[in-house]
């Protein structure tokens, strides 16, 4: 089966590339390094853009509505629990797409389930790492790691998803910078609660360096409660580097909550919900710097091996999607080759590179930055902080260069034609 493509990672990204070349006719296997698949994590967030390539892989609402919930606002508060900036999200924003907010590990299970369904449980191997590549003329040749043993793979293409610590990044890129990490830490987890404002915000509060973010992930039950996801996060000194030997690991809530003991309003309590949840993680912020290229011949990077970034901008699972879909067209223009695999470099390395330093440099949440800078955090009229000019202005370069400029999006024709196969 030499005329494979190898994707190498079953996280989200690489499942929508199998997806993706699934449904164009292109022969390919996944190769996940985890034994057993579970629906590990805590919220994301998937924008209109990538809604509309989940729609137009057949994924649609019915599936989408059971992994999470379409959004409703998304708004910034000030630390005396002012608005600063408010806008409605999704259809009822005028897309033509909703956009959700969803369990991690729910939205993985089902591009999981939804790719075993079409192509065979064979074409998900697991228990499978990735070590090294080898490529030539006639192909490249993947190297895993088993519980067996050394295993190797033959492909046409190889296409590296296995997230921040991928080992096909670090063999394109040997003298790649360490990981990033500018000092904030975040505190994730989730809690049973009435969820506020819309029922369905996402609503970061606070400011850059101390702050919440809360938005629902469930439907309400009959007693009006829902899952909500939280972040709870804080910048500290980086100049000695992450102290922890541990990316993402659990951790007691009181070993944290006591920095958001302030955080009380009349509408919302975060000490209190961030008792009611069960178990918390803590985990650095973190990205790696932009590559100057993520092709080379026959193997391309995509997702977080390309482009980790700052989640600061709720769009990291959501390019991941956006990469498998611009990779699945330059493979219907450019055919099953290192032409599509350099087609896809040239059109989003760049843009995307820079859309990694806007993150870094605090994304949508550069209002509170202004707004922190302006009076502290604390205000009464947030129109005498920043016109509302200005905040619309700084909202709309954003949705720009993150691609989801509504007029633009909806605008836009199919990125893969309906019914288009190779050959």
């Amino acid at each position: 089966m030499s005329d494979r493509v190898l994707i190498a990672g079953g996280g989200i990204g690489g499942l929508v590339m199998a997806l993706t070349l699934h449904q164009i006719g292109v022969p390919c296997s996944v190769f996940e390094k985890v034994r057993t698949p579970r629906p590990l994590g805590v919220g994301i967030n998937i924008q209109p853009n990538a809604v509309r390539e989940l729609y137009d892989l057949g994924i649609g609402a019915e599936a989408l509505d059971r992994a999470g919930i379409p959004a409703r606002e998304w708004a910034l508060v000030g630390l005396n629990g002012n608005d600063i900036y408010a806008e409605p999200r999704g259809t009822e924003a005028g897309y033509a797409w909703p956009q959700y907010a969803m369990h991690r590990g729910a939205f993985h299970m089902l591009l999981l389930d939804t790719f075993r369904a079409r192509a065979g449980d064979a074409a998900v191997v697991t228990g499978a790492a990735a070590t090294a590549y080898e490529q030539d003329d006639g192909g490249v040749t993947l190297h895993l790691q088993t519980v067996d043993g050394p295993r190797t793979e033959r492909g046409t293409l190889l296409i590296g998803a296995e997230g921040i610590h991928s080992p096909v990044r670090a063999q394109m890129h040997p003298d790649q910078p360490p990981i990033h990490w500018g000092g904030a830490i975040m505190w994730r987890g989730t809690t049973r609660a009435k969820p506020i404002r819309t029922g369905s915000s996402f609503v970061g509060l606070g400011t850059h360096e101390h702050r919440m973010v809360i938005y629902p992930i469930s439907h309400p039950d009959a007693d009006g409660l829902a899952q909500v996801n939280w972040i709870a996060e804080r910048t500290v000194d980086a100049s000695q580097g992450w102290s922890s030997d541990a990316w993402f690991r659990e951790v007691a809530i009181a070993d944290f909550a006591h920095h958001f003991d302030g955080f009380r309003y009349d509408w919302l309590d975060v000490p209190a919900m961030l008792r009611g949840a069960q178990v918390a993680y803590e985990n650095p912020m973190i990205d790696r710097d932009p590559l100057p290229f993520w092709s080379q011949g026959r193997v391309a990077l995509m997702g977080d091996a390309a482009h980790a970034m700052y989640p600061t901008g709720s769009n990291g699972a959501s390019q991941a999607v956006i990469d498998a879909r611009t990779l699945g067209a330059c493979v219907l223009e450019a055919g099953v080759g290192p032409a599509a695999l350099k087609r896809y470099d040239d059109r989003l390395c760049g843009p995307v590179g820079e859309l990694v330093l806007r993150n870094r440099g605090a994304g949508p949440f550069g209002l509170l930055n202004l707004v922190d800078a302006r009076c502290g955090g604390k205000f009464d009229d947030i129109d005498a902080v920043i016109p509302a000019e200005e905040r619309a202005a700084f909202m709309a370069r954003y949705k720009k260069a993150a691609g989801f400029a509504r007029e633009a999006l909806n605008a836009a024709p199919r990125t893969i034609p309906e019914g288009a196969r190779v050959g």
